[in-house]
C-alpha cells in the first residue's frame, strides 16, 4: 500500500467537466451527499410551474424529500433565492411530505454562511460544500456538511412550560372547544385508563404518573380541536379516513397524524375508526 496525495482542483474551471456532469453523478449515487437515512433519487431538471428547473429531488425512508441545488464555484444571492424558492413550490404542491433545501456549491463564503444560518431553524437547509481532487486521471468528489438542518424539539423533551386548564379556555382556546377534548379522552375508555390529560403552553399531552406519553396529544384552538396519534402512515387507515371524509393531515416529520374536529358528535362519526388508529399507536409505542 502506497502513501499519495490528490490534487485539489476547481470544478467550475475545468475544461470539461460541467455542471450537467456532477448532476448525474449525485444523482445515480445520492449516498455520497452524506444525507440521513436511505436516500433514494426521484427526478432531475424538474420543471417547476413557476419557471425554471430544480437541479435534483431526493427522498428518504422516512418520508422527507430533498430540494437539491448545485452550484459550481462560490454560492451567490441567486443560487440561495432559487433553492429556497424551489423548496417553497414543492413543499406547498405536495404537503403530505416533510421537505428540506439542500444547497450544495464548491464554496460557501461566510457572507452567505452568515445568511443561509439566519434562514435556518425557519426553513429547513442544509448546505453542503463540495470539493474536487485529481489523482492520475480519476476525479473524487467530497461533500462536506457546513450547516445543518435545525430539529426541531420532540414534546417529550420537557421545553413545554406546564399551564392548567384555565390558561387553555382564556387565553388558546374555549371551554367549548375543551369540553371536545374531554369528550374524545373519555371515549377512548380503556385505552386511556391511568393517563391523565396534562396541560402544556403549546398543547394538550397525556400523562401517567406524571411522565410525558404522548401516543394521543390535543391543540384546541378558538373554533376546532386537532388531534394528533402518533405511529406509522397506514395506507388502509388513512383511505378509510379518506372515504369517511375525516379533515386529516399525516405529518411525516413527527410520524403522526393530524385529524381536525369541530365538534364531539363529528367525532362520533367516525369513533371506531379513531379507536382502532389510538389503539395502533399505544401498541406501537408499548403502553
Amino acid at each position: 500500500m502506497n502513501l499519495t496525495t490528490m490534487e485539489t482542483i476547481s470544478l467550475k474551471n475545468h475544461p470539461t467537466i460541467k455542471e450537467d456532469t456532477i448532476q448525474k453523478f449525485i444523482f445515480d449515487n445520492p449516498d455520497v451527499l452524506g444525507l440521513s437515512g436511505d436516500i433514494s433519487a426521484i427526478q432531475r431538471e424538474k420543471q417547476q410551474p413557476t419557471g425554471g428547473r430544480l437541479d435534483m429531488l431526493f427522498a428518504d425512508d422516512s418520508g422527507t424529500r430533498y430540494e437539491v441545488e448545485i452550484q459550481l464555484g462560490a454560492t451567490d444571492p441567486s443560487h440561495i433565492i432559487r433553492t429556497i424558492e424551489y423548496w417553497d413550490t414543492e413543499r406547498k404542491r405536495y404537503p403530505q411530505y416533510d421537505h428540506c433545501a439542500v444547497i450544495v456549491a464548491e464554496e460557501i463564503t461566510g457572507r452567505f454562511m452568515n445568511v443561509i444560518s439566519l434562514f435556518n431553524g425557519n426553513i429547513p437547509l442544509i448546505a453542503l460544500q463540495m470539493s474536487a481532487y485529481k489523482s492520475g486521471e480519476d476525479i473524487s468528489l467530497t461533500f462536506t456538511k457546513v450547516i445543518d438542518r435545525v430539529e426541531l424539539a420532540s414534546d417529550d423533551e420537557g421545553e413545554y412550560e406546564v399551564t392548567d386548564r384555565n390558561y387553555w379556555e382564556t387565553n388558546k382556546s374555549t371551554p367549548k372547544v375543551l369540553k371536545i377534548v374531554d369528550g374524545i379522552f373519555e371515549d377512548l375508555g380503556d385505552l386511556v385508563t391511568g393517563f391523565d390529560l396534562k396541560y402544556n403552553k403549546f398543547y394538550i399531552g397525556i400523562a401517567k404518573d406524571g411522565a410525558a406519553k404522548n401516543y394521543i396529544s390535543f391543540r384546541p384552538k378558538k373554533q376546532f380541536v386537532y388531534l394528533y396519534i402518533k405511529g406509522k402512515e397506514d395506507n388502509e387507515i388513512s383511505n378509510k379516513l379518506d372515504d369517511a371524509g375525516v379533515d386529516y393531515l399525516y405529518e411525516n416529520r413527527y410520524k403522526q397524524y393530524r385529524i381536525k374536529y369541530e365538534s364531539l358528535s363529528a367525532y362520533e362519526k367516525n369513533r371506531d375508526l379513531i379507536t382502532d388508529l389510538v389503539r395502533t399507536a399505544k401498541e406501537y409505542y408499548d403502553l
